[in-house]
């Protein structure tokens, strides 16, 4: 079964993360056909040059679209999706690096189990050496679970899906919306009758880096609330529990400094094993 990455890479992120993230691709028991790489907007010479090199040494399976503006993350896997030329795509960020055997364990994972239009797994994360991991994301695995968990929060680790194409087009693709454009995504393909599932197996080890000071701010929150707001619209969530949930982004998002909110996400979301 043949299959494309979607990444995206842009001017902040490190020449030689992204060259570990890219190692990582090509480095699989079972390997991609397609690794769709955006560029979303210009970028230091440094890093242009290590794209070049990947370009250069793989041109069979890089497939590169060039933005010469930034247009957000949302846009950047807009583009990639449409591209791709494979029925099945997984996702990967720029700066994270896969488990060896990763793709091998979700494309027999959707071979077996062909009513599933997306599959995610565990992420491990860790902050300079990929060695030295400092917690988890685990989240519940059957359809019905993942559902409830997306009313809440985020039910998939975006950097671990694997989905079919067409049952992503038919949610209407990824779009432009700001630190939750994945969140978002499952949401309409939720509206649109697809079936989640998750795995137990480590996929991906993340660089968390500044995760949580990004995860806050009045702007983050107020990208949250239109969210909250669209699942109330769509009757995916009561008022009741629009209010509760906007509360507790409010006070999370915004009052707490983002020590106090890291600690939070350690103590709350995350967890030392799997």
């Amino acid at each position: 079964m043949k299959f494309s990455v979607l990444t995206s890479v842009y001017k902040n992120d490190s020449p030689s993360a992204f060259k570990e993230a890219m190692d990582s691709l090509l480095c699989q028991t079972l390997m991609p056909d397609e690794i769709v790489l955006v560029r979303d907007g210009e970028v230091p010479a440094e890093l242009q040059g290590a794209i070049d090199e990947y370009l250069v040494k793989y041109p069979e399976i890089f497939t590169y679209i060039p933005l010469e503006q930034n247009g957000g993350l949302g846009n950047a896997l807009r583009i990639g999706c449409e591209t791709a030329r494979n029925s099945i795509a997984a996702r990967m960020d720029s700066d994270d690096i896969c488990l060896p055997d990763r793709f091998e364990k979700q494309i027999k994972f959707l071979k077996e189990n062909p009513d599933i239009d997306i599959v995610s797994g565990t992420i491990s994360e860790f902050n300079n050496d990929p060695s030295v991991i400092t917690d988890y994301r685990v989240l519940p695995k059957a359809h019905g679970e993942i559902v409830e968990l997306l009313k809440s929060r985020s039910p998939l680790n975006h950097v671990t899906v694997m989905f079919k194409r067409d049952s992503v087009m038919r949610a209407g693709n990824y779009q432009d919306f700001y630190l939750f454009e994945d969140w978002y995504l499952w949401i309409r393909m939720y509206l649109a009758g697809c079936k989640f599932a998750n795995i137990d197996d480590v996929l991906v080890n993340v660089r968390v880096g500044t995760m949580s000071a990004r995860r806050g701010g009045m702007k983050y929150y107020k990208s949250c609330k239109r969210l909250l707001k669209f699942m109330k619209q769509n009757k995916m969530i009561g008022f009741i529990k629009y209010t509760k949930l906007k509360t507790v982004r409010f006070i999370g998002y915004v009052l707490l400094p983002n020590k106090l909110r890291a600690l939070m996400y350690k103590k709350l979301l995350r967890k030392k094993t799997t």
